[in-house]
């Protein structure tokens, strides 16, 4: 869509209520509607350079009410309540709702009256709604809705004239298009993330892109590259001063920071044999440990990927049964939470456990995965 307000709104709006009429499925198969390589990257170049289009433009004329301070700090607080929502239950669960908050936000910011400070206040906060909307339908396997809505969000984020904002969006449709085998795409979504908010780049922000680098790196087979991201990504962190940082920037606490970067060592012991691909598996597990006993309470979904991230470190090592003995417990908390992301991940993890099918921890561990997806 062209970078003007106007455009953004009508999409905006557009968009959320189509993905109202679906209905609801973790199956879909939407994976072959996503844009990928250049078809994605091309246009959201320009992100990089865009400006709010007519920032000055009256709203005086219109017929909705006045918005005010207080109605974005509600839609904030509702933003905040849907994220926690998504931590604790997955996306499946509240995608729909999200939509519904979202289509009213559209119809404050196209019928309101309001300033340009509240306006541009009120586009960041249909961004980042935007953003956690996304999300749960990336999490609930609706692939192509989500990247729709990520892009929707970014256009809200320029009219807010907020880079870092932008950039954790774009840190989102990174983590999309790993997860659909993209890299390369995943990759340059990050490095564009880090140009464009190059200026307004918070330390959190700079680690969580970072620490995704290292991810990235680490699967497409550059293992010494991605030491050396994971290694400016806890430099970044140490720098984090909590009080500073946008509220969309809480999920990037230490463990989070850890299990990512834990989960980049695994996928680069995979590349690598020897004492090499030895000490890879041990730092993961160190790091995922430590994620896992200072995760809050309230991240469910996070808690379940990382006994499934040692699940699958143990299984670079050849350990099977401490592989079973997380694949389990991470099954045990699948039933809190309603993720295809999870469903996909273990998936692989089922593949990657054929080799090991003809032990008996080997075999348990296939089977319980087997009818867990298939129930």
């Amino acid at each position: 869509m062209p970078w003007t307000r106007s455009s953004a709104l009508t999409a905006l709006s557009q968009i959320i209520r189509s993905e109202m009429m679906l209905p609801d499925t973790r199956t879909e198969p939407e994976a072959t509607r996503v844009h990928t390589a250049d078809n994605l990257l091309a246009p959201l170049q320009q992100w990089a350079l865009a400006t709010p289009n007519d920032p000055d433009t009256p709203t005086q004329n219109r017929t909705g009410r006045r918005i005010g301070a207080s109605d974005v700090e509600a839609v904030r607080q509702t933003t905040a309540t849907f994220r926690d929502l998504d931590n604790r239950r997955g996306g499946g669960l509240s995608r729909t709702a999200v939509l519904g908050q979202a289509d009213t936000v559209m119809a404050m910011l196209r019928t309101g009256t309001y300033t340009e400070h509240v306006g541009r206040d009120l586009f960041a906060a249909a961004a980042d709604l935007g953003s956690v909307a996304g999300w749960m339908s990336f999490d609930a396997g609706r692939h192509a809705a989500a990247q729709r809505i990520f892009i929707s969000a970014l256009h809200a984020a320029t009219e807010a004239q907020d880079r870092a904002l932008g950039a954790h969006i774009l840190q989102c449709m990174a983590r999309q298009m790993s997860h659909l085998d993209r890299p390369q795409d995943a990759l340059e979504l990050v490095a564009l993330a880090q140009y464009g908010a190059r200026n307004q780049m918070t330390p959190a922000t700079a680690a969580a892109l970072a620490a995704l680098e290292a991810r990235f790196l680490a699967i497409l087979g550059r293992p010494a590259e991605s030491c050396a991201a994971a290694g400016r990504a806890q430099d970044h962190f140490d720098r984090v001063d909590q009080d500073n940082e946008s509220p969309h920037m809480a999920y990037f606490d230490l463990p989070e920071l850890y299990a990512t970067i834990g989960m980049a060592h695994q996928i680069a012991a995979k590349h690598l044999t020897g004492t090499e691909r030895s000490a890879r598996a041990r730092r993961s597990q160190e790091l995922i440990l430590a994620a896992l006993a200072d995760r809050p309470e309230h991240r469910q979904r996070s808690k379940a990927f990382d006994h499934l991230g040692l699940a699958r470190t143990h299984l670079v090592a050849g350990e099977v049964e401490g592989a079973a003995e997380e694949t389990s417990q991470c099954l045990q908390l699948m039933g809190a939470v309603d993720s295809r992301r999870i469903s996909d991940r273990l998936g692989e993890l089922y593949q990657e456990a054929a080799p090991f099918a003809g032990t008996p921890h080997g075999r348990d561990l296939r089977e319980e995965i087997h009818s867990r997806l298939v129930a």
